[in-house]
């Protein structure tokens, strides 16, 4: 938890291989959720599982078959049976964790089923509700948003290159409007399967098409009104089916695109890949880590979008990590760890977590323990007949539940499986659940996390290598190739060629106007060592807290940090040493308050034993809330470090800054500029509410920043708060220069696709119109809107290898209804970079986009928690900063005595 180092996440190591395909990154990402006393009381309806063996007796696995035999593999999803729940329909068995057949799947692409995406586009589009034929609108997130003004987005600055990008090319792709029926069935048949199969049955008739259920989407024009006959074979009876035209898209629309990726999914589906949550996984191409008892699965991401001047598919590998434990063996540690508080323990660990039932190929997220349920209790088939899971499990899938005695594990179904008539809890067998992803205490071992680095950090070359792989396989597949040819999809067999260009290192202004290039790497670490500093404190009063076996080599380190810090020009005076007895976290805090309560010190240095969340928070609590000061946290493992130099310099960087002080600039425009940075943290202890940062530059220089953090409970990452800050920076602003900025660039942070129109629509004018009020005139003001993407599937490669810090892409892969562009501004030796997309949706700066490409590009040399380019510009890093730390461990507002530090560095 030392301060030394934290924030450097999307610094240097961001830059490699983007965190959606780290491993078991994607299933990980909300944090796990808290134990509810009170879940049972929400169970819908009788009958009620009824309780099996006592669940008190330590949870071993008996001698029978060995986990090879309980969990076959099971290909694809087993249509014919239903979900697990509490209260069961009348049609079909409903069992554990399978799909109702009552209820619409996935949508079926020419009689076989696809992937989720069609699911999601049926929704949007409606289940045939619409009357009439009429056009249907185009998606809200396709807005457009590059500014009317704008003659083009390219730049020109700096030296033209070819890259290539990991996007292949549609060849040919249908030119035909897409018409959309509604499908009815007389007498009613409730079961999807049934209503699939009926349809297929005249599939020379309707031709190619995409059927839910429900809705049909075909590229046949056929009558508004037709009517089919099709036979049961369970019982003989004729079914009439009726087929009426609702709407139609046609090319231009956006969701026209989402069937193309429908078809690809499909096409993934054909290479016998598994689909486990969302995405394809090779499990034949699987990587066991035996001594951590994991697999990791390789796996593929497609998206089929209209760029520039082509429709593209991007197409990216990513990696799955699944755990060889299962539920139980995690049950079984936590008895072994904790006899009396077992329970405690194994929900802490399981609630929240993303598990995968081998059975299905099914993935659940864990929403709470059912601790008076075991394999014994029994639920009601829709026969009415009353059957115990492990019983069903046995009849279904001939597996043997070994455990009687392990409680049941509930998840909650998601709302859109909810709205269609399932019950909201669905019952889970432990011995049947395996694990996924990576917990904590397995991010922080640094040896499991180098062994998954091999495999996962996948080189330029290699990655290249692998997408060419991919696009042979689907070129050779018979059945794609088929399925391709129908839809008139033809897939380009190499990589797209992007035009980019290499922006010129840039200059690095230290103290007394001296300049040093950035160089080819974009690190100038080595220029801050014997250099002034661009603005130096001085440090007189400060006070070191340790433990008193510490104290000699806090000593020794107080007097190499003083000797660093006097290389650039930052004077420190011996400070006052408190010893401790203990490393508690309140030991820190009353030592704190103490010392607090008979000084006023200028800074507060405390050496901590190991990074303990609990001991961090309760230091950084007392010093930016309680007794507001700025504050140092310093792990003692580096107090004997063999690179205590370099590490004393970065410590005597960061004590100047949070200080007042700044280390470097850069070379900027004479202009009245204000840049402002804006991001959004989560709340773990508290999902309802986030803490989102607005970090504001002072001066022209940009080294001194204004900081605001609000609290909100919308549970999205949007904030109200975010133009009342701005109001009170921009004041801010004139108090220090006199003057109010002439131009404003947002970098804005923490936005999803689906949430641009919100930000577009709301949050800009939000803030146009508190500036308006503010600046009287509104054409005085000059405002630019960016928002910042940074888990994003492009990759640009050039001549195999990793593009230089400083190349801009701004063709081709772009979205033609964007002010868009990419930025490598990183270094990366290990990996693939990952660029930094931004997208300009407002903008009356009158920059040409050449400009803002470089102000954004100068921008990611101005964070100074590292003497190097990080992957967005510095307002978003240091914003990204401050709310993890509010979040993470203050989880209140700071003190404003500390909004013009950069306390939080």
């Amino acid at each position: 938890m030392a301060d030394r180092g934290r924030g450097r996440s999307r610094g240097r190591g961001r830059g490699q291989d983007d965190r959606k395909q780290g491993p078991g990154q994607q299933q990980q990402q909300q944090p796990p959720q808290q134990p509810q006393t009170s879940a049972w009381s929400r169970r819908p309806g009788p009958p009620q599982p009824q309780p099996g063996p006592s669940s008190q007796t330590p949870y071993s696995r008996s001698s029978a078959p060995a986990q090879s035999t309980i969990y076959p593999k099971v290909k694809g999803i087993d249509k014919s049976a239903g979900r697990a729940t509490q209260r069961l329909g009348p049609k079909g068995d409903g069992g554990p964790g399978h799909k109702e057949e009552s209820i619409p799947e996935a949508m079926e692409v020419s009689g076989e089923t696809s992937g989720g995406d069609a699911a999601a586009l049926s929704s949007q589009l409606g289940r045939g509700a619409m009357r009439g034929r009429r056009m249907i609108p185009s998606t809200p997130e396709n807005i457009q948003t590059r500014p009317e003004n704008l003659i083009t987005k390219q730049g020109n600055t700096g030296s033209n290159v070819m890259l290539q990008a990991n996007y292949f090319k549609l060849l040919a792709t249908t030119d035909w409007c897409l018409y959309q029926y509604r499908v009815d069935f007389a007498p009613e048949e409730d079961r999807t399967a049934v209503r699939k199969g009926l349809l297929k049955l005249h599939r020379e008739i309707l031709g190619a098409y995409v059927f839910d259920g429900t809705v049909m989407y075909s590229s046949r024009r056929l009558q508004d009104k037709m009517e089919i006959w099709s036979r049961r074979t369970s019982d003989e009876h004729k079914i009439r089916i009726t087929i009426r035209l609702v709407g139609e898209m046609e090319k231009v629309d956006q969701r026209y695109l989402q069937f193309f990726n429908i078809i690809m999914r499909k096409c993934l589906a054909l290479l016998n890949l598994q689909l486990v949550g969302r995405d394809y996984f090779d499990a034949h191409s699987k990587v066991e880590v035996r001594d951590f008892r994991l697999e990791l699965w390789p796996g593929y991401l497609t998206s089929i979008r209209q760029h520039e001047k082509s429709i593209l598919m991007c197409a990216e590998i990513i990696h799955k990590v699944m755990r060889q434990q299962t539920l139980l063996d995690i049950l079984n540690d936590c008895y072994k760890q904790d006899k009396l508080d077992y329970k405690t323990s194994f929900e802490n660990q399981v609630i929240g977590l993303v598990v995968l039932t081998d059975y299905n190929n099914n993935t659940y997220r864990i929403s709470d323990v059912d601790f008076d349920s075991s394999p014994d209790s029994t639920f009601q088939l829709r026969t009415g007949e009353k059957i115990s899971y492990r019983e069903y499990y046995r009849n279904k899938y001939q597996i043997s539940i070994t455990n009687a005695s392990q409680p049941m594990l509930v998840t909650r179904l998601k709302p859109r499986e909810r709205r269609a008539g399932q019950a909201e809890l669905v019952y889970l067998v432990p011995e049947l659940c395996r694990a996924t992803g990576l917990t904590d205490a397995m991010r922080d071992n640094f040896h499991l996390m180098r062994t998954l680095a091999e495999y996962t950090r996948v080189s330029p070359a290699a990655r290249i290598d692998k997408l060419m792989v991919f696009n042979r396989r689907l070129r050779g597949n018979p059945s794609i190739v088929r399925e391709l040819d129908e839809w008139n999809l033809h897939l380009d067999e190499k990589l797209v060629d992007v035009p980019a260009r290499f922006l010129q290192p840039e200059k690095i202004v230290l103290g007394s106007g001296r300049t040093v290039s950035a160089g080819q790497f974009a690190d100038w670490t080595r220029e801050l060592h014997n250099k002034p500093l661009y603005n130096i404190a001085r440090l007189t009063n400060w006070v070191v807290i340790c433990m008193g076996r510490m104290r000699r080599d806090v000593e020794r380190f107080i007097q190499t940090l003083k000797e660093s810090a006097s290389g650039m020009g930052f004077r420190i005076d011996n400070p006052r040493l408190w010893d401790i007895v203990d490393d508690r976290s309140n030991t820190y805090s009353d030592t704190l308050e103490r010392v607090m309560s008979t000084s006023n010190p200028e800074l507060i240095f405390c050496v901590v034993s190991n990074n303990r969340a609990d001991r961090y928070s309760a230091i950084k609590k007392k010093c930016t809330h309680d007794r507001p000061v700025a504050s140092q946290v310093f792990l003692a493992k580096n107090l004997t470090n063999k690179g205590i130099r370099s590490i004393a310099t970065k410590v005597a960087i960061q004590l100047n800054c949070k200080l007042g002080g700044a280390p470097w600039s850069v070379e900027l425009p004479p202009i009245n500029l204000m840049v402002v940075g804006y991001d959004v943290c989560h709340d773990p202890a508290d999902k309802s509410r986030d803490f989102g940062a607005m970090v504001a530059s002072l001066d022209r220089s940009l080294t001194r920043y204004y900081s605001a953090v609000a609290a909100h409970t919308t549970g999205e990452e949007l904030s109200d708060e975010f133009g009342e800050s701005l109001e009170k920076a921009v004041l801010c602003y004139r108090q220090v220069n006199k003057i109010l900025p002439s131009h404003i660039v947002i970098y804005r942070d923490g936005v999803g696709e689906g949430q641009v129109p919100y930000v577009y629509k709301h949050e800009v004018d939000d803030i146009k119109a508190k500036l308006n009020k503010l600046y009287g005139d509104p054409s005085t003001i000059k405002l630019a809107f960016v928002i910042v993407t940074k888990r994003i599937n492009t990759r640009l490669f050039y001549n195999q290898n990793n593009p230089p810090p400083g190349t801009v892409v701004d063709d081709i892969v772009t979205n033609p209804l964007r002010y868009d562009f990419f930025i490598v501004s990183q270094s990366v030796r290990q990996g693939t970079v990952t660029p930094c997309a931004y997208n300009v949706i407002a903008d009356s700066t009158g920059w040409k986009a050449d400009q803002m490409q470089r102000m954004t590009y100068k921008l990611c040399h101005m964070y100074y928690n590292w003497s190097g380019t990080v992957r967005v510009p510095a307002p978003c890093q240091y914003a990204h900063k401050l709310a993890f730390l509010v979040a993470q461990f203050v989880r209140r507002p700071p003190s404003a005595r500390m909004q013009s530090l950069l306390y939080y560095l």
